[in-house]
């Protein structure tokens, strides 16, 4: 309790430090994980995180609230674990939100907490994934939960998401591209779709939160041992292959990587951090798919995921998965234009510092990018796939 504490107490001070830096007036944090993986014991925290921000110095011109917590671990029907937290300067002013039920715009006043069921609150959308899209849990808490605004006389949605991951490492080699990838695509689509059917108008959108887009791992794995030889190794029992072992030709054939189900331990993991990443944005191809539907802006930080859950390595990668953009803000082709028109016009349409803030509380403590709609590597206190 007292580390979850500790941990929660970081997380609110590195938001409102961030707050303070950049003084937007439109805040949307969107959360994945809410109360972590062993839910059942830390949800309650979640509602103290809450309490602590709200009553931040920082927060104290915020004077609008809405926060949204999927927090109904027990109906394993709906529960998504995500959580969508919005917060509106004072001087902000004809703001309104959608009634999804009513089909209308209304004012936006006061502060409210949502963290029981969401399914009778108007002012959302919420929709858990089908479980054959997953069929390898027994459960999934992946889904996505959609909000809309109006600003001015500009509407937008924001939309949480929570893609699927990559259960096996040794299955996500085998096949390129992996059978995770696969899902994901599927999965996002299913929320485009819906976000863009016939029962409301169409208007332009911003998708953020963790969509565990992962590197192609087969090309990563040629690249980094292309002169390394392969060694197998399989489980007695059913012959299924249990790990992988890549050794240099020469050098007292030295171990560069070793592939397990949830072990992907490379020799050098600085090759990830080098010139932000570059090299391997090449495998970075998930988003391809959508490339007429889904846009975003340039990525100039290292992968976001998967960091130390160690305090004191916050800036080193845990030896469980391929570092990959897991954390990604990505627009339909009208929202990017209200992001480039914003940034170049004198009275623009959406003030860029609310664009600046548009990412995943993960990302929020190292932005070092100023005015671009990104996500990027998480503080040392916080893992991406825990957020909150």
């Amino acid at each position: 309790d007292y580390q979850i504490q500790v941990y929660l107490s970081r997380a609110s001070n590195t938001t409102g430090v961030t707050v303070q830096s950049h003084r937007p007036h439109f805040i949307a944090v969107h959360c994945q994980e809410v109360g972590g993986k062993n839910y059942e014991a830390s949800m309650s925290h979640v509602d103290c995180f809450v309490k602590e921000l709200l009553s931040s110095d920082a927060m104290k011109e915020y004077n609008r609230v809405r926060v949204y917590l999927d927090e109904n671990y027990k109906s394993q029907e709906h529960f998504t674990a995500l959580g969508s937290c919005y917060f509106l300067h004072e001087s902000l002013k004809n703001i309104q939100q959608f009634d999804f039920k009513a089909k209308k715009f209304k004012k936006v006043v006061g502060k409210e907490i949502y963290s029981d069921t969401l399914e009778s609150t108007p002012m959302l959308e919420k929709e858990k994934f089908p479980q054959d899209y997953f069929p390898e849990c027994k459960w999934s808490r992946k889904g996505f939960i959609r909000t809309r605004w109006a600003l001015a006389d500009c509407a937008f949605d924001l939309v949480n998401i929570h893609l699927f991951h990559d259960a096996s490492n040794i299955l996500a080699w085998e096949k390129s591209p992996s059978v995770y990838s696969g899902t994901r695509q599927k999965a996002l689509g299913f929320v485009l779709d819906r976000i863009t059917d016939q029962r409301f108008e169409k208007v332009p959108y911003f998708v953020f939160g963790d969509f565990n887009f992962r590197l192609d791992t087969r090309q990563v794995v040629e690249s980094l041992c292309s002169t390394a030889t392969m060694q197998t190794v399989r489980l007695g029992d059913t012959n299924e292959v249990d790990k992988l072992i890549f050794r240099e030709s020469e050098n007292d054939r030295k171990v560069v990587l070793q592939l397990e189900k949830k072990l992907f331990n490379y020799i050098n993991q600085d090759v990830f951090r080098e010139n932000n990443g570059t090299l391997f944005l090449q495998f970075d191809s998930e988003l391809s798919c959508f490339k007429e539907r889904l846009h975003e802006l340039e990525i100039s930080f290292p992968p976001s995921y998967p960091y130390s859950e160690d305090s004191s390595q916050g800036k080193q990668y845990m030896n469980t998965r391929c570092p990959a953009w897991c954390d990604r803000v990505l627009m339909s082709a009208t929202a990017k234009d209200l992001v480039l028109k914003s940034l170049v016009d004198h009275h623009p349409v959406v003030d860029p510092r609310f664009i600046d803030l548009v990412l995943p509380l993960s990302a929020l403590s190292q932005s070092q990018h100023s005015g671009r709609t990104q996500s990027c590597g998480p503080p040392p206190c916080l893992n991406p796939e825990e957020a909150l």
